[in-house]
């Protein structure tokens, strides 16, 4: 009798299927964390601000366990996506189009406006939202916070807090578990804790500063320039390491392990950006745009990105060794490295599929324009490349690519146009990855064209816009330069059609009529026949 009168006898119901008690407790928990930010940024001069500080964060991480266990704990394992694109905050709705708003703002105040957040200027103390985080800052550093502590404090709770829910989400696909502990490990280990506390051991005058270590050229693209390699060169031993670890992460370890596994052993296991894409970004992956013309524009503004990067660094360095007797050794080493590279794209042109096989050879051909420029520069006495100065062309590139396209609409685009708008569009480190697994990589992920029932689920939860259905109708191997080995794909196929494998031999070129297909409880063998 009870069980019936607390049924209501309206005809809609009043109880959201989709919201129970343990989403509803967890979800105002991490709203309350949410909240002391807010407040904070609001100008609420906390009396204790390393225990609201904690408390804001436990209330995110723990209200958003209790959400995600609430969430996935109950329900079979599967695919999860159910009414992804009935809710207004992941389907471009108006909760979505406002949190876009929001989050841009904040990326606006960080990189342009930080005294709106409470950074002091000229000596002055911290205020609002970089104050509350001082606490924690002098502890880890024994500095005074920044916005960049901040930001990357932020930054990896929400990777966390995400990835934990991530986890739950996709508990049935071990690769999906094992890859998210290996980015929180990252992030948390890596770029957050290690660089903090070096930070701290790092004498105050000198000009080196601990880095994040697997941020590599040319993500990081400020390797190169004067003041971080004098800083490196100056501080002792340990900016010595930094400087050859620098080093062979670019020349030795990125291109083995890319050769190895694919790009995605940065892309999706240990690249912060990709992290937070990942974990934070993965309700909004079926936002990716998967038309041609997408990707026309994708592997052309990549590509067109890598040669800034590319020729800012050659005017930073070329700056570096003016002044040194090095100087023509370095000019005479760039134009014979640029040559090289320029032969080895031409004679690989026919492996780099649609606009990408012109535009490696745009981006060599762009560099040796360049060589030649500053050997007439130097044999003019000017020191500059393009005859511009290369503070100018630093500031250029970290306006509109460091800063504008990577983190205001790299994450603040995330409900509009999906979670890695900056890893397909911008990303030059993507870039270089993207060419080296198209050419020389091992990986590829196989299909099963036989087993595929068109359900259309790899295509659009992928977040790199890549149209994995007609791949798999067909029958063929996936070999894409996008391609960030995330997996999902293959996690959301209802029939177990796609793998992803290292291969030993080029199967890409080998049709599903020359395979064996074994299918057993959730592993695709395949077999050459």
């Amino acid at each position: 009798m009870s069980n019936q009168s607390s049924k209501s006898l309206s005809l809609a119901n009043p109880h959201p299927i989709y919201t129970n008690t343990a989403q509803k407790i967890g979800l105002a928990l991490a709203v309350i964390g949410v909240l002391i930010l807010f407040l904070a940024f609001f100008g609420v001069n906390f009396p204790n601000k390393g225990l609201f500080l904690g408390l804001s964060f436990l209330g995110m991480l723990v209200g958003t366990a209790i959400y995600a266990v609430g969430s996935y704990s109950a329900v079979p394992e599967g695919i999860k996506n159910t009414a992804v694109w009935h809710n207004s905050l992941s389907n471009r709705g108006l909760w979505g189009w406002i949190f876009g708003i929001i989050i841009t703002g904040f990326y606006v105040l960080l990189y342009w406006f930080p005294q709106y957040l409470g950074l002091g200027e000229n000596g002055a103390s911290n205020t609002g939202l970089i104050a509350l985080f001082d606490p924690l800052s002098y502890l880890l550093n024994g500095k005074p916070a920044s916005q960049w502590f901040m930001y990357g404090t932020i930054y990896t709770v929400a990777i966390l807090a995400m990835g934990y829910k991530f986890i739950l989400k996709y508990k049935h696909n071990k690769y999906q578990v094992i890859r998210t502990i290996s980015v929180m490990f990252f992030q948390l280990g890596i770029a957050y804790l290690l660089a903090e506390l070096l930070g701290n051991l790092n004498s105050k005058d000198s000009l080196y500063y601990a880095k994040d270590l697997k941020n590599m050229w040319p993500l990081n693209y400020y390797f190169f320039e004067d003041w971080h390699l004098k800083g490196m060169l100056g501080g002792g031993n340990m900016g010595l390491f930094f400087l050859v670890w620098g080093l062979l992460m670019i020349f030795v370890v990125s291109p083995f392990l890319t050769y190895k596994y694919g790009k995605r052993w940065y892309c999706s296991w240990v690249c912060g950006c990709g992290g937070l894409a990942e974990t934070a970004g993965d309700p909004y992956r079926q936002l990716s745009d998967k038309s041609l013309n997408a990707w026309k524009i994708e592997r052309w503004l990549i590509h067109l990105v890598l040669l800034s990067v590319v020729v800012t660094t050659i005017a930073v360095l070329f700056t570096y060794f003016q002044n040194t007797p090095y100087r023509m050794l370095f000019v005479w080493g760039v134009v014979g490295f640029l040559l090289v590279l320029t032969l080895l794209m031409f004679s690989l042109r026919k492996k780099i599929e649609g606009i990408s096989k012109i535009m490696p050879l745009l981006l060599i051909g762009g560099c040796v324009v360049v060589a030649l420029v500053f050997l007439m520069n130097v044999f003019s006495g000017n020191s500059n490349v393009f005859f511009i100065e290369s503070w100018k062309l630093k500031q250029w590139y970290g306006f509109y690519i460091g800063a504008a396209f990577s983190g205001v609409i790299g994450v603040g685009f995330y409900p509009i146009m999906g979670s890695r708008v900056w890893c397909r569009f911008g990303c030059p480190m993507a870039a270089i990855l993207g060419i080296q697994q198209r050419i020389f990589s091992r990986f590829r992920i196989t299909t099963n064209g036989g087993q595929c029932i068109s359900c259309g689920n790899c295509s659009t939860y992928c977040e790199m816009g890549i149209d994995v259905r007609s791949y798999a109708q067909k029958g063929q191997d996936i070999v894409r330069a996008s391609c960030v080995g995330c997996g999902i794909c293959s996690a959301v196929c209802p029939r177990g059609v796609l793998r992803l494998e290292n291969g030993t031999v080029d199967i890409s070129t080998r049709t599903v009529q020359e395979r064996a297909i074994h299918i057993t409880d959730e592993k695709v063998s395949v077999i050459g026949m």
